[in-house]
């Protein structure tokens, strides 16, 4: 059971107005956001904030985003926000070879270097304490510019914020989620947890 029992899609009409953003993303409302919108303003802030940074500026595609959110998520360890990730992944397009081989992105030939780069740094950056290093930062020079990894760095921030929220939440899991989650991660261990 969850921390904090989500309200009804319909209790802020400002919240249930943003929210429909979600219906492209994930096809439903996060439990999430239904919590969230127990204050209202942190509900709609959140969302306006997942809109800037999930918006795609180019080279770092929306399906790239998402998986850069599924690998900081399985570095923290939320089950919720890993199978939303790569959910989002599919909906946007990610290559069928990357979402069943996420696991192995640092080998498998699907992902090139520009993507083991922003993958690596979300790891890293993930961590606590923070493990960014020079050559983490050398790498992603290398192929990502300011801008772009600004973009990168904004998507492993809004799920540092997300994991850690439902996790604490233990927010429970919609069955959209759950069926990406089976279809490409419970291969590899992936289960509900807390998340029921």
């Amino acid at each position: 059971m969850p921390l904090v029992t989500p309200l009804p899609s319909d209790y802020d009409s400002e919240t249930k107005k943003l929210a429909e953003f979600f219906n492209e993303t994930l096809g439903f409302c996060p439990n999430s956001v239904l919590t969230m919108q127990r204050r209202p303003e942190i509900s709609k802030a959140f969302i306006n904030l997942n809109k800037a940074v999930m918006s795609n500026k180019g080279r770092v595609t929306s399906a790239l985003k998402r998986m850069i959110a599924w690998v900081s998520s399985n570095s923290t360890g939320c089950r919720y926000c890993q199978a939303h990730a790569i959910r989002a992944a599919e909906r946007y397009g990610a290559k069928q070879e990357q979402l069943d081989n996420i696991w192995n992105y640092r080998t498998h030939d699907s992902f090139n270097d520009a993507e083991r780069a922003a993958l690596n740094f979300s790891i890293a950056a993930s961590q606590v304490p923070n493990t960014v290093d020079k050559i983490i930062i050398q790498e992603l020079h290398k192929h990502w510019d300011e801008g772009e990894i600004v973009e990168i760095l904004g998507v492993i921030s809004l799920f540092g914020f997300l994991n850690r929220w439902n996790d604490s939440m233990g927010t429970s899991i919609e069955n959209g989620a759950v069926e990406s989650a089976e279809k490409y991660l419970q291969k590899t261990g992936w289960v509900r947890g807390k998340h029921l």
